[in-house]
């Protein structure tokens, strides 16, 4: 009879202890969170407030349309901006429709074998390339064999092959993400293959994909190692076309920090933060059509 009366207990003390264990646990871990992104935010915060106090007395209308030059107080951008947003437009061009139309056809189209297999573990392992790979390459394949030189085609492509990956597996989770039931509904009503994806699939997985794309271009528009063997750091002539020679904003900055006079190191942090603008600018934009797509969907 004792020992009915006190099994009960014990098993409750028990259940107590292992949830007062838990509860700590996951205090514990929620602690190191938050604390790991104060750090992640603190570090974040003082690159930022260095980079703007040092640059942000020398923005001005003259630094911005002002070309390259020995002086660090003639010295411009504007060269650099632009060829920036050639290379964003022409990767855009190029990578947005091959990225997203290999997602479509990875995850809605091809056979299920060892073919499409083999080459989504191979795009899965591209992310994980090194960016001066890419750079090598395009400097041999486009620059060398192809003839293309030191062009806006060359770094477009060097950039679209380093955002390729990124934006398929971006794409392929986003679209996968659309519940099966969509999908087999317009089956039931008579839709093809085609029309499921285009009007039924794709929709609600543009804000995932857009996601995706932003993230890509992002980190390809501040990308130097690509372009170090393409782009010309003293250039002085704005692009002009897809074919002409050009440096990007990461290469000048890379240009005036190698310089030992105090004063490109002014110039360098404020590249930096037109450099920042122009991220901010392109994820703006982002949001507004993934919410616009998401609303509407």
């Amino acid at each position: 009879m004792t020992f009915t009366q006190t099994r009960p207990a014990q098993s409750g003390l028990a259940k107590t202890s292992a949830n007062k264990r838990r509860l700590l646990g996951e205090n514990a871990f929620q602690l190191a969170l938050i604390l790991l992104l104060g750090v992640g935010l603190l570090v974040l915060g003082i690159l930022l407030y260095t980079v703007g106090s040092r640059g942000a007395g020398r923005l001005s209308a003259d630094f911005l349309n002002g070309a390259p030059s020995r002086s660090a107080a003639r010295a411009g951008i504007k060269p650099a901006l632009l060829g920036s947003l050639w290379l964003l437009g022409l990767t855009i061009a190029i990578a947005l429709p091959i990225s997203i139309g290999a997602a479509i056809w990875l995850e809605e189209m091809a056979p299920r074998n060892w073919i499409s297999r083999a080459i989504e573990v191979n795009v899965t392992n591209l992310a994980g390339v090194p960016s001066i790979v890419y750079g090598l390459l395009a400097a041999g394949l486009f620059a060398g064999i192809l003839g293309l030189g030191d062009s806006l085609w060359t770094g477009a492509l060097a950039l679209s092959m380093l955002v390729f990956p990124v934006i398929v597996v971006a794409a392929r989770e986003s679209i996968r993400a659309v519940p099966s039931s969509i999908r087999q509904g317009a089956y039931a009503l008579g839709a093809t293959r085609w029309q499921v994806t285009r009007r039924s699939v794709l929709p609600p997985a543009v804000g995932g994909i857009v996601t995706g794309v932003v993230l890509a271009l992002s980190r390809a528009i501040g990308e130097a190692a690509p372009l170090l063997l393409i782009a010309v750091p003293g250039v002085f002539v704005v692009p002009n076309g897809p074919g002409a020679k050009f440096t990007a904003l990461p290469i000048q900055i890379f240009n005036w920090t190698s310089r030992p006079q105090a004063a490109f190191q002014v110039n360098a942090a404020a590249g930096i933060i037109v450099l920042l603008g122009v991220v901010l600018v392109v994820n703006a934009i982002a949001v507004v059509i993934r919410n616009r797509s998401q609303v509407r969907w």
